[in-house]
């Protein structure tokens, strides 16, 4: 016989077999598997990043972070069995089965074991574990077993909302869907909250249209933080009219809840709270979905990318974003895909492939040429010189000049004449100033920049406006960082910075 013949491979890793192996696969691979039916596997941190994984877990949904769990790359070309991964949590294939594809878990009395055993990062997780804290476990929307417990919320700071349980575990599930922390607004605040949401009356279609357009207005000329606040109302109030709304009404009251969720992103962008206003974002998004209305939905995700820029993303996962929407788009000149390449063009600018940027905004010109409506929602919200902000941005990222006192000219007439918001002033004088820095003017940009935010009230003080200028502070040369002007910048950049935003979740 060939001994060459005899020779068999491990079906599993390849390598080589001993010849007194009966088995198809190797020592060390025999004994892996018989370790996978014991426990889950070490994974390293950025195991927990990859999508869907963390959009699940973003979205609070255990069963769709376990079947991400189960097909992520790095258990190799097949996915974990139900069956084995529901042996780790104590179900069976069926039961896991129910779970993945069912309704959220909000029975803390599973969420913990499953996190657990998993091993799931505490800091990705929407509720505490006991060890975290050293003490018990609430489950979520329930009445709590002890006084001292924790749950989605710290409840030893929860507003005393009253004794009434039923109140209570409303309350919680408020605290939730809301995505905040009791700490995060005054006692009143939240009792005013609590009982619109136990005794809102339905508001008519026009009414929630007027509120839209009032929360818009107060965006551009109120501090943000009193912004959040009354959209966090209307927000409430909408949410107890979903869960009553007939068929007929549904679609059009999703419309209201893409328009207030996604002024309320940009609200809480403005603030810098991003891991709350990425949350809200897919909020918009769903909503938007829901409708059917493909400019609405090009709308929000073109609205959405051009936010992510400031700190909220990294520049390669705005540019992913931008043109997945763009892909969503299709090629049929719409309003929406127009919104959408004026985002894509800023993407671009931001990675430094100015020359695709200037390409993408003739595009944009294009279709802005050609497109139709904006979305019946909040119009004005989308026509507020998207396309010429975005010549602002790129022209300032690419140091061309005389494009950007064009564009700053047509920016002014078009909007800046029209608003008493001293954000988006602010926004074009820094574009000033990094297009002098990235044509080697260091002193002058820096200077100019430092006089820009030194300038702005502080109650008008923001997240985008510091993250601007840390974007001029980039363009700044290595060697020239120390320069006596650079460093006032940098000084006045930490002293006009807005407070860090409170937890989201206490």
């Amino acid at each position: 016989m060939d001994r060459r013949a005899a020779i068999r491979f491990c079906r599993l890793c390849g390598g080589r077999l001993a010849r007194d192996n009966p088995n198809e696969e190797c020592a060390p691979c025999q004994a892996r598997n018989r370790d996978r039916f014991l426990a889950p596997p070490s994974v390293p941190p950025d195991f927990w990043q990859a999508e869907p994984l963390r959009s699940a877990l973003d979205d609070w949904h255990i069963g769709r972070a376990i079947r991400a769990y189960r097909h992520h790359s790095f258990h190799g070309h097949k996915p974990l069995s139900q069956e084995l991964v529901g042996h780790w949590l104590g179900m069976t294939q069926a039961q896991l089965s129910r779970v993945e594809s069912g309704p959220p878990i909000t029975d803390l009395d599973r969420l913990v074991p499953w996190a657990r055993a998993l091993r799931i990062p505490p800091d990705l997780l929407w509720f505490k574990l006991p060890e975290n804290r050293g003490r018990t476990a609430v489950e979520i929307g329930r009445p709590p077993r002890k006084p001292d417990v924790v749950g989605t919320v710290d409840l030893d700071s929860t507003p005393d909302v009253g004794e009434n349980d039923v109140k209570r575990r409303v309350a919680l599930q408020l605290l939730a869907y809301l995505g905040i922390g009791a700490g995060t607004l005054g006692t009143e605040s939240f009792r005013h909250l609590l009982d619109l949401f136990l005794t809102a009356e339905p508001r008519d279609l026009n009414d929630w249209h007027l509120a839209c357009d009032d929360h818009y207005h107060a965006l551009r000329t109120r501090p943000p933080a009193q912004v959040r606040e009354d959209v966090l109302i209307d927000l409430v109030m909408l949410k107890r009219q979903l869960e009553e709304a007939d068929t007929g009404s549904l679609t059009e009251l999703k419309r209201v809840e893409a328009a207030l969720a996604t002024l309320h992103a940009n609200v809480l962008t403005r603030l810098g709270d991003h891991g709350t206003a990425i949350r809200w974002w897919r909020t918009a998004k769903r909503a938007a979905d829901v409708t059917g209305d493909l400019e609405l939905r090009l709308a929000v995700r073109a609205t959405e990318a051009g936010h992510a820029r400031h700190g909220q993303r990294s520049p390669q996962a705005v540019l992913r974003l931008s043109q997945d929407a763009m892909r969503l788009a299709g090629e049929h000149p719409s309003f929406g895909r127009a919104l959408v390449a004026c985002s894509e063009a800023k993407a671009l600018g931001a990675v430094g492939r100015h020359a695709e940027a200037q390409r993408s905004l003739r595009t944009c010109e294009d279709l802005f040429a050609s497109a139709g409506r904006p979305p019946d929602v909040m119009p004005t919200y989308w026509t507020s010189a998207y396309l010429e902000f975005a010549e602002l941005v790129v022209h300032a990222g690419a140091g061309n000049e005389a494009q950007l006192g064009t564009a700053i000219d047509q920016y002014a007439t078009v909007y800046l004449s029209r608003t008493l918001d001293h954000h988006y002033v602010a926004q074009a004088q820094l574009h000033m100033a990094l297009c002098a820095v990235v044509n080697g003017g260091i002193d002058a940009g820096a200077k100019k920049a430092a006089a820009v935010l030194d300038a702005v009230p502080v109650a008008s003080r923001n997240n985008i406006l510091t993250e601007t200028g840390h974007v001029v502070l980039r363009a700044v040369p290595f060697d020239k960082l120390e320069r006596p002007a650079v460093r006032e910048f940098r000084d006045v950049l930490v002293k006009t910075a807005p407070p860090k935003p409170l937890a989201s979740h206490a």
